[in-house]
């Protein structure tokens, strides 16, 4: 839904930039284009990243959508903000020519196209509400490229219509000029945003901190084990998380009792946490002289 209003409000406002020869207008339709071309980049991440892991890539494709969504923030940065910053700063030493048609015809154009990415807006709220909302909703880097891209869409809009009602009120280009300049500082902070997010992803962002440190509570919970020396997680995808945990075990456990407490503590992370798809426990050797202070065996959890 949102590619098809970005493509069409895209046709509307640059036909309607080229004839009334506005800037603002014209920064807009940069700003549609970048926006429908995200939205291709961002249905090939859907795809591309539903694929199921191979011998190649062992832990599916789930990043897939990471290296897309910065893809598209870098789309928004060239394709919208510098072209922004470019219609201002022309705007401002050459001036620009507009008939009080052209106003009328930029202005109608801007309206429509402000209905227009309020419903797409909307429409993108109302995805966020059916997938929890808040935070646990906008991890998914394609719905939160997409209400990003609406709601820079609704507020470049707005300031693209006052730019280009100043100017049609008092003459100066400045206004409309300003305007531009302004679309394309929102761009560019935005661009800055969703690509910082997605690097942090696609490097390897750890899990939620509160996700975590139920995992590890889990962990220590167990009676088998002694201690979490260290624990590592790492999101691969929206609904894929990587855990690896470090663990002491309580001495005198034979090799066959340890095969099956490390199974049955797997089994309660994965039915527990079901985005935990990626499991591993790493048993740690402790020396004999260690061992000896060990929670288990001095009695802190019940001796050994």
């Amino acid at each position: 839904m949102a590619l098809a209003a970005n493509l069409v409000i895209a046709v509307a406002k640059a036909v309607g930039g080229v004839l009334a020869g506005s800037p603002a207008l014209l920064s807009e339709a940069a700003h549609s284009v970048a926006d429908s071309l995200n939205e291709v980049f961002l249905l090939a991440a859907l795809r591309r990243s539903r694929r199921p892991a191979d011998t190649r890539h062992p832990f599916g494709y789930g990043k897939e959508r990471f290296f897309w969504s910065l893809l598209a923030a870098v789309g928004i940065f060239v394709m919208g903000g510098c072209f922004s910053f470019f219609q201002g700063a022309e705007a401002l030493s050459q001036g620009t020519d507009e008939t009080f048609s052209g106003y009328v015809a930029g202005l109608i154009v801007l309206g429509v196209a402000l209905v227009a990415e309020g419903v797409s807006l909307l429409r993108a709220l109302h995805q966020v509400r059916r997938q929890g909302g808040g935070l646990r909703a906008l991890s998914d880097p394609a719905l939160r490229t997409v209400v990003a891209e609406d709601g820079t869409a609704v507020l470049g809009v707005t300031l693209a219509i006052a730019g280009m009602a100043l100017h049609m009120v008092t003459g100066q280009v400045a206004w409309e000029a300003s305007a531009s300049l302004a679309i394309g500082v929102l761009l560019v902070y935005v661009a800055y945003r969703l690509g910082r997010d997605a690097r942090d992803q696609l490097i390897g962002e750890a899990a939620d901190p509160e996700l975590s440190g139920r995992i590890c509570a889990l962990l220590r919970a167990q009676p088998e084990i002694d201690s979490v020396e260290a624990l590592f997680t790492m999101k691969m995808g929206l609904d894929s998380t990587l855990v690896a945990a470090r663990i002491d075990l309580v001495p005198g456990l034979d090799s066959e009792r340890v095969e099956e407490v490390a199974v049955r503590i797997k089994r309660s992370l994965a039915t527990t946490f079901p985005e935990a798809d990626q499991i591993f426990l790493d048993v740690t050797d402790r020396p004999s002289d260690e061992a000896a202070e060990s929670p288990a065996a001095t009695g802190e959890r019940g001796g050994a």
